[in-house]
């Protein structure tokens, strides 16, 4: 019975310790709109990331830049189906039809993993005098996400900010294969992007 017991307490121990590392999540102590606190000032840009539930990651960034947290949108990835757009460019379609300008959006297209999501990135926030972004991906991958814009984005503040629910990933992500397969795959690459085989 002890031994059951301490085999529960771990592994209540690595749920919440895995939810908590890799979805930081830097306005969760800000209101919907921004504030006057460093932590919850607008930002230059939102920049969201492809992958996963591409759709809930758009969203978000267009909630947050119709809640006036930055003026501009940048869609970052390239076509999963290489015979039809990118994905940036189906981000920022749907954005359009959420009413955001087409001139408030910018995309970068060519991005096949994280590490070139930050490094095509980085290309368009220098372009743009773009000093401060808050990042938008889904929570199992916003840790890993973060370390890689900080590392690659030179002299840009980067704010992690998670979609909190998404047809991959939910709080109650142990229940699901695919949230362990999520968690157990995300935590291995953080592992390889600090020994330098990033992704």
């Amino acid at each position: 019975m002890k031994t059951l017991i301490s085999i529960l307490v771990a592994l209540f121990v690595v749920i919440i310790g895995l939810s908590i590392y890799l979805g930081p999540d830097d306005l969760s102590g800000c209101d919907t709109s921004p504030g006057t606190s460093k932590q919850c000032a607008t930002a230059d840009a939102i920049v969201a990331v492809s992958g996963g539930d591409t759709t809930a990651r758009t969203q978000e960034a267009v909630r947050l830049y119709k809640n006036g947290w930055a003026p501009k949108l940048i869609f970052s990835g390239a076509a999963q189906d290489k015979s039809g757009p990118s994905n940036a460019e189906v981000m920022r379609r749907e954005a359009r039809d959420n009413g955001v300008p087409d001139g408030d959006i910018l995309t970068e297209e060519l991005g096949e993993t994280t590490k070139q999501n930050a490094e095509n990135t980085q290309n368009i926030l220098e372009k743009n005098n773009i000093s401060s972004v808050i990042l938008v991906t889904s929570a199992y991958h916003q840790r890993r996400a973060g370390l890689e814009f900080d590392k690659r984005t030179s002299g840009v503040q980067v704010r992690n900010h998670p979609v909190s629910h998404d047809n991959q990933w939910s709080g109650l992500w142990w229940l699901t294969p695919i949230g362990w397969f999520l968690a157990v795959s995300e935590f291995t690459k953080i592992i390889a992007f600090y020994i330098g085989g990033t992704r």
